[in-house]
């Protein structure tokens, strides 16, 4: 059984949610299926699957999604089991459209990932923005019984696409969801500030392999990287440093070069955020951001879109955020989990009922309302609540600041004579979970237990006494820290924890080998490659024993510290395998590092570094 070829297929099952084949079934009742080729502008054509109601009786809108994970099942007699973004929406009569983007599966071109985008394009250029408005001119001129609207959504990769149809600036264009959609390459997925995030390292093999034809068959589901182990910490301690990895990838895969040759956030990688055009937009389409509070993969991507739409345009643009990990209010399940932790019954099901649904139906048909809908809908990820804001982030908040202090207390003071060491070993670096197992990209993680991590020498720990009161935070999370290596290179790790009482009770979700008995919840965590400290652009070292300044934002939470819990933090400097090992010393490229590079280093947190956060009133 070759397991990366089963990952490959849940790949594409994740984020084109239904496709498999069923005979006799809704979709195949009630709407007929045809296959297009369409031609853009410098002649390239886009495979493109278009379901539409057999019910000729009335005008349908479009909603479309455009994908790089297939479109398939390919062949006019072949039809998925459920089509659009719920079934709901499928059932209410919409003209369902599935395209394949360039280069990919079967349509024609060249593949770019996170393809550039040109801003006054002239002539025959092309990106996804000229590809999506090619693609809606020809839907709305071509595409019998359309009402003249179009809307887009889609989940992770199809998100940017989402995200990038703004830019296209069709007419047509009513309503855009972009769901967990990719913001910035370097903050999404396989970086975080600069740290390349080592555990996404298998999914190169979807990114980085170039077709040269259409196909209906994957081309890279041979070239997955055959390991030898369901241990992903054992094998990537064996394979450091990251050049032993080239031999699982050859200069084919056009991505794992362009991840080794670009390591800063040089024009490369700039040239590929979306977020920084999204003061372009001269349509007025409504908009739904869609994230997850616990989305290990695209947490920046949907918090950043939301908030450069609004800060650079008037239109509809509302942004909901749930107890999710990536993806999951697209499914039906009736508990909602995100590893250990239970969060409640229906919450996916009523996103799509009453969020998602009314959304679309309101700005594509002009049916029922939105009344209901608020600017910012977003879960409260300790009270296990909704909560609707006016404004995201709220207002009324004040800025509440803690320090790191003796005795692993957070305390309103600072001290800048306190200091805490701890001894940081490339050899034995940090896990970031203690699960043995091998993932194609993390997810449980976002809300794992962290006393196995509480209990290493090199985490230090800093948390409150018992709570005598509800704390509710919201916004943004801000670490800032002062600290100093005996080498020239570390990266800083920082975990926000919600430590239940002793008394909590078990989920049916737990794992056998624990308890919510003294669970330490990691609510919001991130790191900061400590190169990158003043410039994600011009990476510099730290000075050996000099205390030095590094900041860290953690995106944003919406959670309620409850009464009987405790706030903790953990800081550390190694995250294994969910990001490559810093060698701490500094090299230019950590892609090229030798093994002697790796050095173990002492690192020092000083008492007057803090946390803000901001408390809502």
């Amino acid at each position: 059984m070759n397991y990366f070829k089963i990952a490959s297929v849940l790949l594409l099952l994740s984020f084109n949610s239904f496709i498999l084949v069923a005979q006799n079934n809704f979709v195949k009742e009630n709407y007929n299926k045809t296959e297009v080729d369409i031609p853009m502008r410098d002649g390239i054509k886009l495979h493109t699957t278009i379901y539409s109601p057999k019910d000729t009786s009335q005008a349908y809108p479009i909603l479309m999604q455009r994908t790089p994970y297939s479109s398939r099942p390919y062949g006019n007699d072949k039809y998925r089991k459920r089509i659009g973004p719920n079934e709901l929406l499928m059932k209410e009569g919409y003209i369902i459209v599935y395209q394949d983007v360039r280069g990919r599966w079967m349509s024609e071109g060249i593949y770019d990932n996170m393809r550039a985008y040109i801003p006054k394009k002239k002539g025959k250029a092309v990106d996804e923005a000229s590809d999506t408005y090619d693609t809606i001119e020809w839907l709305v001129n071509n595409v019998e019984n359309n009402n003249g609207k179009v809307g887009v959504w889609g989940i992770s990769y199809p998100g940017f696409y989402s995200t990038y149809s703004l830019l296209s600036n069709h007419p047509a264009l009513a309503a855009v969801s972009p769901q967990a959609p990719i913001g910035d390459f370097y903050f999404d997925d396989f970086h975080h500030n600069g740290a390349y995030f080592l555990s996404y390292w298998l999914a190169t093999t979807v990114f980085g392999y170039e077709k040269t034809e259409p196909t209906a068959q994957s081309w890279y589901g041979d070239k997955f990287p055959q390991i030898g182990t369901r241990d992903q910490y054992q094998f990537f301690l064996d394979n450091m440093p990251l050049s032993k990895l080239d031999q699982f990838y050859g200069e084919d895969n056009v991505f794992w070069q362009q991840l080794k040759e670009h390591p800063n956030y040089d024009e490369f990688w700039q040239s590929r955020g979306i977020i920084q055009h999204l003061d372009d937009i001269d349509i007025e389409p409504a908009v739904m951001t869609v994230g997850g509070l616990f989305d290990a993969e695209d947490l920046y991507g949907p918090l950043h879109t939301y908030s450069e739409i609004e800060k650079h345009n008037d239109f509809y643009n509302i942004f909901v955020f749930g107890p999710w990990s990536h993806g999951q209010w697209a499914i039906t399940s009736t508990r909602n989990a995100v590893g250990n932790v239970y969060f409640g019954d229906d919450i996916s099901n009523n996103y799509q009922n009453n969020i998602e649904t009314p959304f679309f139906n309101y700005f594509l048909k002009g049916k029922g309302s939105i009344n209901e809908l608020s600017e910012a809908h977003i879960y409260d990820t300790g009270m296990m609540q909704w909560n609707d804001y006016e404004v995201w982030p709220p207002k009324n908040t004040t800025e509440t600041e803690f320090f790191l202090g003796d005795n692993q207390s957070l305390s309103t003071t600072s001290n800048p004579k306190f200091k805490n060491t701890f001894v940081s070993d490339p050899q034995k670096p940090v896990p970031y979970t203690e699960d043995i197992k091998v993932v194609f990209t993390p997810r449980k993680y976002m809300t794992d237990d962290q006393r196995f991590a509480a209990r290493r020498p090199d985490v230090l720990v800093y948390e409150t006494e018992v709570l005598e009161e509800d704390m509710k935070f919201v916004g943004d999370i801000v670490a800032h820290l002062n600290v100093s290596t005996t080498g020239t290179a570390a990266d800083w790790v920082v975990k926000v924890i919600d430590v239940f009482p002793g008394d909590a009770k078990d989920p049916e979700e737990m794992q056998d080998h624990l308890k919510m008995s003294n669970y330490h919840m990691m609510v919001r965590s991130e790191v900061m490659r400590g190169r990158y400290r003043n410039s994600f652009v011009n990476p510099e070292p730290f000075t050996p024993n000099k205390k030095t300044q590094v900041q860290i934002e953690l995106q944003d939470i919406n959670h309620t510290f409850k009464k009987g819990h405790k706030l903790q933090i953990q800081i550390q400097s190694s995250w294994f395998p969910l990001i490559d090992m810093n060698p701490q010393t500094y090299v230019d490229n950590i892609f090229e590092a030798e093994e002697d590079d790796f050095q173990k280093q002492t690192h020092t947190i000083y008492g007057d570094s803090s946390i803000i956060f901001y408390r809502l009133q």
